[in-house]
């Protein structure tokens, strides 16, 4: 297959995965209310529980579906997730009560697995000197599926009625379904030899062990948590100021969705270019205190039109944590250790996205959804304290053991193995003199 081909393909799938699924956020905790018949004082906890599942199941059968498809073949599960998740899309447009919506999003959370297999598949089939550019492609095209996504399903839903929008992500997934099948094939495989009995087997020390990745791994948790609590919650907060009820007020929900992801297309390239210039540590903790300060800002104003402008500067915040996040964890890892890595840390991402959405529904539903800005603003700049305090020392003094080079645990380790194998020969070579 050619590889220009298959990126084309799936940078397409990525911005319709991001679409389908950020389509329904804007109005979910209407459509709790109107068509499923939730309290509206319950509201709040319901969008909560219903966000929460799909990231709690997603954390603990994701590595499943990771290893099935080294397996099985990557098509296959791509094919078996965009289906899965065809299913579950179609069952949200015809669930009757808040508690089926729930056991939807259980079962979409159980389909998960399609975007680490596109990614896969990708890496397959791309040559080494354009993978980075390729998985720079696939990462815009998710952004702009984040901002393309919840402004569509405000539209939808306003225009065509709420149900009508989990048919056209449906719809989405189905075509990624039907390219897959028709354009997309199994990438070769490389025949691995089977390990010798007598070859050395020596297990590499656990990546637990290295606090600089540790603390990424709760900041990677913390930020994720932020951004779940507040997204089951701002419909109804918007809902609060004058003149946003009704078909408006998810045409408006959409909007104010978006702005936060067109700000993180703006200055996502801006952060990269100064945490590249002046150190990602630098711009992991500027970007972590200004998000957080703004978050505390936002759940101030009482007029639509700054809250929403509020929304537009978080985005420029929040947009410089992962990619300094993620560039550090490149720098504190060896380049064989990356894949686990990056595992680990996504891992911790999707812990925080089933705690977040749960915090912030209580939170909203015992005191006010105001106080879940007030929060998440706390919780980011506790991440930039834990940082600056607990992880410059840690993350520095990796950096300076990498700085030698990344490869240098690596080469420790191939050398450790090197010297067993030499003494293992030398062993041989002695017991076949003894017997001649």
């Amino acid at each position: 297959m050619n590889w220009k081909l298959c990126l084309g393909l799936l940078v397409f799938f990525a911005l319709l995965m991001s679409s389908s699924y950020t389509l329904l956020i804007p109005f979910l905790p209407v459509y709790l209310v109107r068509e499923l018949g939730a309290s509206p004082s319950d509201v709040n906890m319901w969008s909560g529980l219903i966000f929460a599942i799909t990231f709690a199941i997603s954390a603990f059968v994701s590595p499943l579906w990771g290893k099935l498809a080294d397996r099985t073949g990557r098509k296959l599960m791509m094919l078996r997730s965009s289906f899965l998740l065809i299913i579950c899309y179609f069952i949200g447009g015809i669930v009757e009560t808040p508690w089926q919506l729930f056991f939807m999003r259980a079962l979409q959370g159980f389909a998960a697995g399609l975007w680490p297999a596109c990614l896969a598949m990708l890496s397959a089939y791309v040559p080494k000197n354009k993978l980075g550019i390729s998985m720079g492609l696939m990462q815009s095209a998710n952004i702009c599926g984040g901002i393309v996504g919840p402004l569509l399903g405000g539209i939808l839903a306003a225009a065509f009625g709420m149900r009508n929008s989990f048919f056209v992500s449906a719809a989405g997934l189905s075509l990624i379904t039907l390219l897959t099948i028709f354009f997309i094939k199994e990438p070769p495989r490389d025949k691995i030899p089977s390990p010798s009995k007598d070859a050395p087997r020596i297990k590499p020390p656990s990546l637990m062990k290295n606090k600089g990745v540790l603390i990424l791994l709760a900041v990677a948790c913390l930020i994720m948590m932020v951004i779940q609590q507040v997204q089951p919650v701002m419909t109804t907060y918007i809902s609060h100021f004058e003149g946003t009820e009704g078909d408006r007020l998810m045409l408006i929900s959409g909007a104010v969705f978006s702005l936060g992801g067109i700000a993180g297309a703006i200055a996502a390239p801006i952060w990269g270019r100064q945490g590249q210039k002046h150190g990602f540590f630098k711009t992991l903790f500027i970007s972590l205190f200004a998000a957080g300060v703004i978050s505390i800002i936002q759940g101030l104003p009482d007029d639509l039109i700054l809250f929403a402008s509020m929304q537009f500067v978080l985005g420029l915040g929040f947009s410089g944590i992962f990619p300094s996040a993620n560039s550090l964890l490149v720098l504190l890892t060896p380049p064989n250790r990356r894949g686990e890595s990056f595992s680990l840390f996504f891992a911790a991402q999707q812990v925080g996205g089933a705690v977040g959405p749960v915090l912030g529904g209580v939170s909203a539903t015992l005191f006010t959804p105001r106080l879940v800005f007030f929060t998440s603003g706390l919780i980011m700049l506790l991440a930039g304290l834990l940082v600056v305090t607990r992880g410059k020392k840690l993350l520095f003094s990796d950096l300076n053991q990498n700085n030698e080079g990344s490869q240098k645990s690596a080469d420790e380790y191939i050398a450790k193995i090197k010297a067993q194998t030499a003494a293992e020969l030398k062993q041989k070579a002695h017991n076949n003199n003894n017997r001649n």
